[in-house]
Order: C-alpha cells, then sequence, then structure tokens
C-alpha cells in the first residue's frame, strides 16, 4: 500500500515537473516573440522544403546539392512571384491614390448628406476645419497627450522597420542553414524522448506532419487560386481597384469566411465610390463573384487540395488566431493554426486513450462459467426440470 502510494506522489511530481516546464517554456516564447518570427518562418520553410530535398538525394544527388537546388528553387518562385504582382499592386495603389479627391467629395456630398437624413445626427459640422480647431483647442491637454502617444507610436514603428527589414535579411539565411541540417535536428529532437514514449511520440510526430502537411500546402494552393479567382473577376466586372481587393480577400482566406467578407465589405465601398452612389451592375458582379469564389472553395478547392485531415472547426480556427494574435502577437498568429492542428492530433490520442480506459469502460465484468459445461469440449445434460440454453 505503502509503495503504490510512492508510485502515485511520483507520477505526481513528474507530471507537475512536465507542466512547469511547459509554462517556461510559453514564457520564453511570450518574452522573445519580436525576434522568433524570422526563426519560426524559417523552419516552416525548411520543413516544406525537406520532403523536395529527400526526393533529390534519393534520386541520388548528395545532402547539399539537392538543399542548393530547391533553395534556389524557392528564391526563383518567390521573385517570380514579386516580378508579377509588384507592379500590378503599384499600379493598384496609383489608382486608390488619384481617387482620393473622388472618395472625399462623394464623402462630403453623398454620404455624409444621406447619414444625416437617416439618423438625424450632425455630421457635416464635424467636416468643418475651423470646428476641428476649436474643439483641439478646447481639448488641448487630452489632445497633447494623443500626440505624445502617436509620436511614440511612430518612433517605435521606426525601430519596428528596422526590425523587420533585418528580418526580412535573415529570412533567406536561416531557410538555408534549416534545410542543410534538417535531418540532423531531427535526430537530436528523437534522442532527447524518454526511450520508452518513442513509439507513441514518433506515431503522434507522424499524424502531425501529416495534418500540418495537408494544412499548410493546400492552404497556400486555396489562398493563390482564392485571390486570382478574386482579382480576376471584380477586375472583368469593372471595379477599378479589383486586381488589390482580390488579392487581400485571397491571402487572409485561411481564416474562415473572413476573407470573403472583408473582400465585400472593401468591394461595396470601392464600387461605391467609383459609382458616386449605388452601381447595380457592379454590385451584381461583385455577388457573383464572391459566390462563385465561396462555391470553389467548399465544394472543389478545399476538400480537392487541403481535404478532411485538419478536423478543425471554422470556430475554432478564428479562435486559435485571436487568441495566438493576443498572446504572442504576430508570432502567434502564424503559429496558431500550426499548433491548433498538432493539438487537435494530441487531442484526438487523448480521446482515444480515454475510451481505452477503465474510467470510460468500467470495470471488467466478472466471467461467469456456465454451470452445465464442466470442462472445454465436455458438454453436461442439464436436468430435466431446467431449460437448456
Amino acid at each position: 500500500m505503502i509503495a503504490s502510494a510512492d508510485v502515485e506522489i511520483s507520477k505526481f511530481l513528474r507530471r507537475l515537473q512536465w507542466g512547469g516546464v511547459t509554462l517556461l517554456a510559453l514564457w520564453v516564447v511570450w518574452a522573445l516573440a519580436p525576434i522568433l518570427t524570422p526563426f519560426v518562418l524559417a523552419l516552416m520553410l525548411a520543413w516544406l522544403g525537406d520532403p523536395l530535398v529527400d526526393r533529390l538525394e534519393a534520386a541520388g544527388r548528395s545532402r547539399n546539392t539537392a538543399v542548393v537546388l530547391v533553395f534556389v528553387l524557392m528564391v526563383l518562385l518567390l521573385a517570380l512571384a514579386l516580378l508579377i504582382l509588384v507592379p500590378l499592386v503599384e499600379r493598384q495603389v496609383g489608382t486608390l491614390v488619384a481617387a482620393v479627391p473622388q472618395t472625399q467629395e462623394w464623402v462630403v456630398g453623398t454620404a455624409v448628406p444621406w447619414l444625416e437624413q437617416k439618423t438625424g445626427m450632425e455630421l457635416m459640422g464635424w467636416l468643418d476645419p475651423e470646428r476641428l480647431v476649436e474643439w483641439t483647442r478646447s481639448h488641448w491637454q487630452q489632445a497633447g497627450g494623443m500626440a505624445k502617444t502617436f509620436f511614440g507610436y511612430v518612433s517605435r514603428s521606426g525601430f519596428a522597420m528596422v526590425a523587420w527589414v533585418i528580418n526580412i535579411v535573415l529570412l533567406p539565411i536561416l531557410t538555408f542553414y534549416f534545410l542543410r541540417d534538417w535531418d540532423i535536428l531531427v535526430e537530436r529532437a528523437v534522442s532527447l524522448i524518454p526511450r520508452n514514449h518513442v513509439a507513441t511520440v514518433s506515431r503522434l510526430a507522424r499524424e502531425s506532419d501529416e495534418v500540418l502537411g495537408a494544412f499548410i500546402r493546400g492552404q497556400i494552393v486555396v489562398m493563390v487560386a482564392l485571390g486570382v479567382i478574386y482579382a480576376v473577376g471584380l477586375s472583368l466586372i469593372g471595379l477599378n481597384l479589383g486586381l488589390l481587393i482580390g488579392l487581400v480577400a485571397g491571402l487572409i482566406s485561411f481564416i474562415p469566411y473572413l476573407g470573403a467578407t472583408t473582400g465585400v465589405v472593401m468591394a461595396v465601398l470601392a464600387a461605391l465610390v467609383q459609382a458616386q452612389g449605388f452601381d447595380l451592375k457592379l454590385l451584381v458582379g461583385m455577388t457573383v463573384v464572391f459566390t462563385i469564389g465561396q462555391l470553389l472553395e467548399s465544394y472543389v478547392l478545399t476538400p480537392r487540395i487541403v481535404g478532411d485531415k485538419i478536423g478543425l472547426h471554422p470556430v475554432a480556427v478564428i479562435f486559435a488566431v485571436m487568441a495566438g494574435g493576443q498572446l504572442f502577437g504576430f508570432l502567434g498568429m502564424l503559429l496558431a493554426l500550426p499548433a491548433a492542428a498538432v493539438i487537435n492530433v494530441l487531442l484526438r490520442y487523448a480521446h482515444e486513450r480515454y475510451r481505452e480506459s477503465e474510467l470510460y469502460a468500467g470495470p471488467a465484468p466478472a466471467i461467469v462459467l456456465d454451470p452445465y459445461i464442466d470442462r472445454p469440449g465436455d458438454i453436461v445434460v442439464p436436468p430435466k426440470d431446467v431449460e437448456p440454453k
């Protein structure tokens, strides 16, 4: 009895120790989040490129040669995407800047009077420069605090911009080294696993790898496809900013329904400004474009490319992205969906173990021998007053 109690206490202390290690690791990630972003991105790129490197190795090339070929392919694909997208986006931004006077005229001459008529509120007065100056003078102290906060934010943003430039420079360097040493990193990680848990951890790692591969590779293809569909469709119906809006909607489509919703809102506002009011042709065209995009995503792209290996409910995806951003900023949003996919694998394993446990099934039923079976192979004839079974 005492030995059993000691075993239970030892298990509890071991779990407590692992819980402390996990909390410490999360705290370190939270504290170092601003500088971990390029490392995490490089690890993800190396993980995506490693299967191709392994195939080239199997074809007879050395590891270094295979890594160089895959790395050059990644750089060429990125350069090609930039050569195609940068001029298009630049033209769209120029169109947006040129539309600013038209937008201001529409807001002052159409939108604000319409809102005043519908709501009964006086909004036009707030657009008067003299009134804005007077309001600022009467709230000088608050305005001073706001200005201080604003310039502090601008100063921090300058440092953040320098950090982003450094991260962009570091990203290809880190990706190359992670890709070259990927097998070594995996072997070292495996060597740290307790020997009595190697089989279980290996199984969970394989399932997580399948889930992440299906999600990340498939989702990238879906995002690009939706971006092209939205951009081409909105441009064909005559929306001046259709290309820019379509690309933005496609890039954020990894969050369920957010890409389409954001695209619809931006497209409606752009159409209202462009037509100086409601243009039925543009609105119907936008409805058709986004409806086709959503149908293709739901019934063709996601089922065929991503598949159903992820098992993440849309609510879980939204919660994961919001929670990751709240806890760890941009790094948290970057890691949210991969972490949620891995956690989902762990939860499935925990559910499987629970279904096999005594807590779920209850104690094993006692074995009751048939009184009319003496030994295996011997059948005893029951008394006449007992019905045979």
